[in-house]
Protein backbone atom coordinates (compact mmCIF):
# COMPACT_ATOMS: atom_id res chain seq x y z
CA UNK A 1 0.00 0.00 0.00
CA UNK A 2 1.51 3.33 -1.06
CA UNK A 3 1.56 6.19 1.40
CA UNK A 4 0.44 9.58 0.20
CA UNK A 5 3.01 12.34 0.58
CA UNK A 6 1.59 15.68 1.55
CA UNK A 7 3.59 18.63 0.34
CA UNK A 8 3.41 21.95 2.08
CA UNK A 9 2.88 25.08 0.01
CA UNK A 10 3.74 28.57 1.21
CA UNK A 11 0.90 31.04 1.61
CA UNK A 12 1.28 34.72 2.20
CA UNK A 13 -1.58 37.04 3.04
CA UNK A 14 -2.15 40.41 4.59
CA UNK A 15 -4.97 40.49 7.12
CA UNK A 16 -6.46 43.28 9.26
CA UNK A 17 -4.79 43.71 12.65
CA UNK A 18 -7.98 42.80 14.55
CA UNK A 19 -8.09 39.41 12.79
CA UNK A 20 -4.38 38.88 13.43
CA UNK A 21 -4.83 39.59 17.15
CA UNK A 22 -7.85 37.32 17.27
CA UNK A 23 -5.90 34.50 15.57
CA UNK A 24 -2.93 35.01 17.88
CA UNK A 25 -5.17 34.66 20.96
CA UNK A 26 -7.36 31.87 19.58
CA UNK A 27 -6.94 28.51 21.32
CA UNK A 28 -6.84 25.78 18.66
CA UNK A 29 -6.30 22.14 19.64
CA UNK A 30 -2.99 20.89 18.28
CA UNK A 31 -1.80 24.30 17.10
CA UNK A 32 0.50 26.78 18.79
CA UNK A 33 1.75 29.08 16.02
CA UNK A 34 -0.41 31.23 13.77
CA UNK A 35 0.74 29.08 10.85
CA UNK A 36 -0.38 25.91 12.69
CA UNK A 37 -3.69 27.54 13.57
CA UNK A 38 -4.29 28.59 9.99
CA UNK A 39 -3.62 25.01 8.79
CA UNK A 40 -6.07 23.59 11.36
CA UNK A 41 -8.73 26.20 10.62
CA UNK A 42 -8.43 25.74 6.85
CA UNK A 43 -8.72 21.99 7.37
CA UNK A 44 -11.90 22.53 9.40
CA UNK A 45 -13.26 24.82 6.69
CA UNK A 46 -12.51 22.20 4.05
CA UNK A 47 -14.27 19.49 6.08
CA UNK A 48 -17.18 21.89 6.57
CA UNK A 49 -17.41 22.49 2.83
CA UNK A 50 -16.99 18.81 1.99
CA UNK A 51 -19.55 17.92 4.64
CA UNK A 52 -22.16 20.02 2.90
CA UNK A 53 -22.60 17.17 0.42
CA UNK A 54 -22.33 14.06 2.57
CA UNK A 55 -24.42 13.18 5.64
CA UNK A 56 -21.64 11.33 7.49
CA UNK A 57 -19.15 14.17 6.95
CA UNK A 58 -21.82 16.75 7.89
CA UNK A 59 -22.55 14.81 11.08
CA UNK A 60 -18.85 14.75 11.94
CA UNK A 61 -18.61 18.48 11.31
CA UNK A 62 -21.68 19.17 13.46
CA UNK A 63 -20.12 17.10 16.26
CA UNK A 64 -16.94 19.15 15.85
CA UNK A 65 -18.95 22.35 16.22
CA UNK A 66 -20.47 21.09 19.47
CA UNK A 67 -17.15 19.78 20.83
CA UNK A 68 -16.68 22.66 23.31
CA UNK A 69 -20.16 22.12 24.72
CA UNK A 70 -19.69 18.37 25.02
CA UNK A 71 -16.32 18.85 26.70
CA UNK A 72 -17.75 21.42 29.14
CA UNK A 73 -20.54 19.00 30.08
CA UNK A 74 -17.99 16.23 30.74
CA UNK A 75 -16.06 18.64 32.99
CA UNK A 76 -19.23 19.50 34.92
CA UNK A 77 -20.06 15.84 35.34
CA UNK A 78 -16.52 15.11 36.55
CA UNK A 79 -16.29 18.01 38.96
CA UNK A 80 -19.87 18.17 40.26
CA UNK A 81 -21.04 14.60 39.72
CA UNK A 82 -24.13 15.84 37.87
CA UNK A 83 -25.34 14.78 34.43
CA UNK A 84 -28.28 15.83 32.29
CA UNK A 85 -29.88 13.20 30.07
CA UNK A 86 -32.08 15.99 28.72
CA UNK A 87 -29.17 18.14 27.59
CA UNK A 88 -27.34 15.12 26.15
CA UNK A 89 -30.32 14.01 24.08
CA UNK A 90 -30.95 17.57 22.88
CA UNK A 91 -27.35 17.97 21.72
CA UNK A 92 -27.43 14.59 19.95
CA UNK A 93 -30.72 15.26 18.17
CA UNK A 94 -29.74 18.81 17.19
CA UNK A 95 -26.43 17.47 15.82
CA UNK A 96 -28.29 14.92 13.72
CA UNK A 97 -30.87 17.45 12.54
CA UNK A 98 -28.08 19.86 11.55
CA UNK A 99 -26.31 17.12 9.60
CA UNK A 100 -29.50 16.19 7.75
CA UNK A 101 -30.18 19.82 6.79
CA UNK A 102 -26.58 20.65 5.87
CA UNK A 103 -26.12 17.56 3.69
CA UNK A 104 -29.42 17.90 1.84
CA UNK A 105 -30.19 19.70 -1.40
CA UNK A 106 -33.25 17.94 -2.79
CA UNK A 107 -33.86 18.37 -6.51
CA UNK A 108 -37.25 16.67 -6.68
CA UNK A 109 -40.40 16.63 -4.62
CA UNK A 110 -39.72 12.96 -3.79
CA UNK A 111 -36.28 13.84 -2.39
CA UNK A 112 -37.81 16.73 -0.44
CA UNK A 113 -40.42 14.33 0.95
CA UNK A 114 -37.65 11.94 2.09
CA UNK A 115 -35.84 14.80 3.83
CA UNK A 116 -39.10 15.92 5.40
CA UNK A 117 -39.72 12.37 6.63
CA UNK A 118 -36.23 12.12 8.15
CA UNK A 119 -36.52 15.51 9.87
CA UNK A 120 -40.00 14.84 11.25
CA UNK A 121 -38.88 11.39 12.45
CA UNK A 122 -35.95 12.96 14.33
CA UNK A 123 -38.14 15.75 15.73
CA UNK A 124 -40.68 13.13 16.85
CA UNK A 125 -37.92 11.11 18.55
CA UNK A 126 -36.83 14.26 20.35
CA UNK A 127 -40.40 15.01 21.44
CA UNK A 128 -40.89 11.42 22.58
CA UNK A 129 -37.69 11.56 24.62
CA UNK A 130 -38.72 14.83 26.26
CA UNK A 131 -42.21 13.51 26.99
CA UNK A 132 -40.63 10.43 28.59
CA UNK A 133 -38.62 12.77 30.84
CA UNK A 134 -41.87 14.56 31.78
CA UNK A 135 -43.48 11.34 33.06
CA UNK A 136 -41.28 11.25 36.14
CA UNK A 137 -41.39 13.50 39.19
CA UNK A 138 -38.44 15.44 37.81
CA UNK A 139 -36.51 15.16 34.59
CA UNK A 140 -32.96 13.84 34.67
CA UNK A 141 -31.65 17.34 33.98
CA UNK A 142 -29.65 20.09 35.60
CA UNK A 143 -33.05 21.72 36.23
CA UNK A 144 -35.49 18.85 36.97
CA UNK A 145 -38.50 21.07 36.15
CA UNK A 146 -37.25 22.31 32.75
CA UNK A 147 -39.14 19.73 30.68
CA UNK A 148 -42.48 20.08 32.46
CA UNK A 149 -42.17 23.88 32.38
CA UNK A 150 -41.82 23.94 28.60
CA UNK A 151 -43.87 20.92 27.53
CA UNK A 152 -47.17 21.99 29.12
CA UNK A 153 -48.66 23.42 25.90
CA UNK A 154 -47.37 20.42 23.90
CA UNK A 155 -49.05 17.94 26.26
CA UNK A 156 -52.24 20.02 26.09
CA UNK A 157 -52.16 19.97 22.27
CA UNK A 158 -51.47 16.23 22.23
CA UNK A 159 -54.44 15.50 24.48
CA UNK A 160 -56.65 17.69 22.27
CA UNK A 161 -55.39 15.81 19.21
CA UNK A 162 -56.28 12.49 20.85
CA UNK A 163 -59.81 13.75 21.63
CA UNK A 164 -60.29 15.05 18.07
CA UNK A 165 -59.09 11.75 16.54
CA UNK A 166 -61.40 9.72 18.81
CA UNK A 167 -64.39 11.78 17.68
CA UNK A 168 -63.59 11.27 13.99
Amino acid sequence: MATQTITMEPLSARIPSDLYLWLAQLQVDGATTNSDKLRVLLGQLKRQHDGAFDYVAAHGWARELTHRLREALVRIEGSEGRHSEVLSLLVEQVTTLMALVISSAPTTADEAAKLEDALVRRAALLSESLLRQATTGGAHAFDPEVVKRHLGPTVELASTLTTVNQGA
